[in-house]
């Protein structure tokens, strides 16, 4: 059965859109947003499941700007990487509580917005390609990304110190995730995730993917990028501490 909640879908509007304008747009650095605030109204697990046929969609749509501007030889590191990580959150898949769920991607959120924050991965000096890096940072983007659809911060850690410029940045990243979620397509399939149900609200939420993702790349180079992300993970940040409250109360 389709979800008919209303808070659902004031949660999951925005959500999607955001996350569009950032696939289009922005590297996917707030691609974390859309389960966090969708989990306020549905679990964790259900939102993720929800997401990911649109996550797809999104790739689709946004990849197409940016055809053949990405960084090859760090892909190649990166794709493996990514295999490891969601395969690791494949096999864990069940061990934690939705409760536990809610409070680690709710700490995802929060120590993501707090290291922007800090500056610490600005802090790092430039860098180039690093098989060693590479592949250990995309193994924490793919299984946070299984876990969530939040691997953008690890992908952000390795990438912007490379400094490349932004389009192929966001080229490469946006390859990065096509592949990573349609591989995830395959786990969540035989894990059960992709009910006609969760299908089905995905469906409804399909024409919004086009309209985040072309905003973004609108928006690429007409506002202000700082006060952007400075709203956007504002909203990410106590989001993210909501999650951890509301799980932590069961442990309380």
């Amino acid at each position: 059965m389709l979800i008919a909640d209303p808070l659902f879908y004031a949660v999951a509007v925005p959500a999607v859109l955001l996350t569009g304008i950032s696939k289009g747009g922005f590297g996917s650095a707030l691609g974390g947003v859309a389960v966090p605030l969708m989990a306020l109204a549905v679990s964790p697990v259900h939102a993720a499941a929800i997401m990911l046929p649109v996550l797809c969609l999104m790739d689709l749509v946004g990849l197409r700007a940016y055809f053949g501007k990405w960084d090859r030889a760090n892909l190649r590191v990166m794709l493996p990487g990514a295999v490891l990580g969601i395969l690791a959150g494949t096999l864990t898949f069940g061990m934690l509580s939705e409760d536990a769920i809610r409070i680690l991607i709710g700490g995802i959120a929060v120590l993501f917005c707090v290291n922007n924050w800090l500056g610490l991965a600005a802090k790092q000096h430039a860098a180039g390609l690093s098989a060693i890096k590479g592949t250990f940072w995309s193994a924490i983007s793919g299984l946070t990304s299984f876990i969530a659809h939040a691997g953008g911060p690890p992908v952000m850690v390795y990438l912007l110190p490379q400094r490349m410029d932004k389009v192929r940045y966001v080229a490469t990243v946006s390859v990065f995730f096509t592949f990573v979620n349609a591989i995830k397509l395959i786990p969540y399939a035989w894990l059960g995730q992709l009910s006609l149900d969760n299908l089905g609200t995905s469906l409804v939420l399909f024409p919004l993917v086009p309209v985040g993702v072309y905003l973004g790349i609108w928006l690429q180079d007409k506002i202000n990028l700082a006060w952007f992300y400075r709203i956007s993970q504002t909203c990410l940040f106590v989001t993210g501490l909501q999650l951890i409250y509301q799980g932590g109360g069961a442990y309380i």
